[in-house]
């Protein structure tokens, strides 16, 4: 099975030319080789704990995807996820839950180097506590006429033992309310969430599934994220001494569909809120903040109906 590897990040996808973060190298692990037949679409978990034995300082993330990998999201899990190595298409992250979003990417190879300064010259990291739970969830797309083999591949790079540092993590908001028609277009989903208390954010992108035509980040009129490309979003960023505070302390999410697709089978049904890329829809931004102690997760029930978790 998959798990922790020893040798050089990206080493099993054949290298990259993409820039390591600062930091040493902690730990690699590698998902279990899945073979995808020819024209076919899935979503996929693997089940790991993280190898470090005591806690790290995250200063950054190395990720590689195989050709056939669309994009791959590190969660949190928890003591009662299954076994270590086990990969299945239920994806029951988080238990009853919202699952904790850590890290993610939807490049072959990709490096994200958390800020070394949050404007007093102290670095910013993750914290990673010992043999944590986690899960890949990856979404693969074969569109060609040959079986591929795939996997994902996430390096953690660490501050030494001791190092003083702010902590950062992830906000997300998730709409749980998600309701598309059959063969609509340009249909809209909102959700209004409250943002941490003096929380400065130095990144900020969505994340959302293949009916989706644009999506939007607002600070109350003021948009300050933008894509129209559900595949790639991109990221906007910030960095010391400029990092971004909400002026209206909230952030809304705004997504647009389009559910006319005739060659996709999802036309004919109402699509609804859900893990699945290939079944169902997601309307999420998603985004670094400090100080933090733990992520901010945001979870809607409708347009107005959202709460932290």
């Amino acid at each position: 099975m998959g798990g922790p590897d020893s040798g050089t990040p990206g080493g099993s996808n054949g290298g990259s030319n993409v820039t390591p973060p600062t930091g040493s190298l902690a730990w690699t692990v590698t998902s279990s080789d899945l073979v995808i037949p020819a024209g076919t679409e899935v979503t996929k978990c693997f089940y790991f704990h993280t190898p470090n034995t005591s806690a790290i300082a995250v200063s950054g993330w190395e990720s590689h995807m195989t050709p056939g990998s669309h994009h791959m999201i590190m969660f949190w899990g928890n003591s009662s996820q299954p076994a270590d190595g086990t990969i299945d298409e239920d994806c029951g992250i988080g238990g009853t839950g919202v699952p904790i979003w850590v890290y993610a990417s939807q490049t072959p190879d990709e490096s994200l180097q958390i800020p070394t300064d949050d404007g007093t010259g102290t670095p910013l990291a993750q914290n990673v506590p010992a043999n944590q739970p986690a899960v890949f969830q990856m979404h693969y797309l074969n569109a060609g006429d040959k079986d591929l083999t795939v996997h994902v591949q996430l390096s953690a790079y660490a501050l030494p033992a001791g190092t003083k540092f702010t902590e950062t993590d992830a906000y997300v908001t998730y709409n749980a309310a998600i309701a598309i028609p059959p063969e609509a277009v340009n249909y809209p989903e909102t959700d209004t969430c409250a943002t941490p208390a003096g929380a400065k954010f130095w990144l900020m992108s969505t994340h959302s599934h293949k009916q989706s035509v644009e999506t939007d980040v607002k600070d109350g009129s003021n948009m300050i994220f933008q894509s129209m490309d559900w595949e790639h979003p991109g990221t906007t960023t910030w960095s010391a001494p400029s990092f971004y505070q909400f002026s209206t302390n909230t952030l809304t999410s705004d997504c647009t569909y389009d559910n006319n697709n005739a060659d996709d089978p999802n036309h004919l049904k109402t699509i609804t809120s859900g893990q699945s890329a290939v079944t169902n829809e997601m309307c999420m931004a998603t985004g670094y903040f400090f100080p933090a102690t733990g992520a901010s997760i945001c979870y809607c029930t409708g347009p107005t109906s959202c709460y932290s978790l």
